[in-house]
């Protein structure tokens, strides 16, 4: 028997009433992930006139462009920021009525000031992935093709909006990000200038995690913490490393827990797994496993063996 539109409509309602751990409804309306991503698509375009448009954008132009997008993303803003700031009041709002769309709009222009100091780090972030790779043949190249930037990018933002405790948005806008490019940068941590993750495909940053300046990194590192099993009860606490100046980590590296600090001047080689901190212009290595190479005809020769 073919089912029909009103028995599949029950069936999912049955399902809200049962399980509703995972329904939202009723209740404060939240962000728009859809409105969020546009967002920040908007924003990457007043970061980087030109290189995230369709169009050339002409220097005489640039100023009548600009208001035009800024008016847009402080419409749009300030409505989700409005929502987020409803949904979870931080404390000193929570027990007053407040008009929550005008301090959403103060917290967005507030934000939108902050674009030009977040450009200034951006061009440090620029200027060592040129300079850190060989392969790259231009800083425009780099802007435009390199996920790495678009991430850093996306988490500088986001971090302004989490210092100010805006719930749900940053986290959205990285999220975003992460889809996007593969690297995962949480909002909150703390990251220093001229910072470069070559490829950044599968990297991890914890949020409590703290970098300092001229920082390289390669794939599939992992800045993480030691221990999710206490849950809740690590809230606010430090879980992630600390990466001191001019430090370099290679790929499929992984770095546990909040009192793990790599001194200034080291390098972490390639798939170390370290828990513990190192002091300053350490190199830090895997001892390199037993590698044997024979012929595919030695190899036929040999016994299978097939014990467990």
């Amino acid at each position: 028997m073919q089912l029909t539109l009103a028995q599949l409509t029950d069936r999912l309602a049955d399902s809200y009433a049962r399980v509703g751990g995972i329904n939202h409804l009723d209740g404060k309306n939240l962000p728009s992930k859809r409105v969020i991503g546009q967002i920040t698509c908007d924003l990457l375009r007043l970061l980087f006139p030109g290189f995230f448009d369709e169009k050339l954008v002409h220097s005489s132009e640039i100023k009548v462009e600009t208001t035009q997008l800024l008016e847009v993303v402080l419409a749009s803003l300030e409505a989700e920021i409005a929502k987020s700031l409803e949904y979870n009041p931080p404390p000193e709002l929570q027990h007053a009525r407040k008009d929550f769309r005008t301090i959403a709009r103060n917290y967005t222009l507030k934000f939108l000031n902050s674009l030009p100091d977040i450009r200034d780090l951006l061009q440090t972030d620029t200027e060592a992935a040129f300079n850190g790779d060989p392969a790259a043949l231009s800083k425009e190249e780099v802007i435009v093709a390199y996920p790495f930037i678009e991430a850093i990018a996306v988490q500088r933002l986001a971090h302004v909006l989490y210092l100010d405790k805006i719930p749900l948005i940053p986290r959205i806008m990285t999220e975003w990000a992460h889809a996007r490019t593969g690297m995962d940068l949480h909002p909150g941590a703390e990251i220093g200038t001229h910072f470069f993750v070559d490829h950044c495909t599968g990297t991890v940053v914890g949020e409590t995690t703290q970098i300092g300046d001229h920082v390289k990194m390669y794939q599939g590192v992992g800045l993480v913490a030691a221990s999710l099993s206490a849950g809740q009860q690590l809230r606010g606490k430090k879980r992630h490393p600390t990466i001191e100046d001019r430090v370099t980590i290679y790929a499929g590296a992984t770095i546990m827990g909040g009192d793990t600090v790599i001194g200034e001047g080291s390098t972490i080689g390639a798939n170390v797994f370290l828990t513990s901190s190192v002091p300053a212009r350490s190199l830090v290595i895997q001892e390199e496993a037993n590698v044997k190479v024979m012929s595919k005809k030695d190899r036929q020769k040999q016994p299978v063996d097939f014990t467990v």
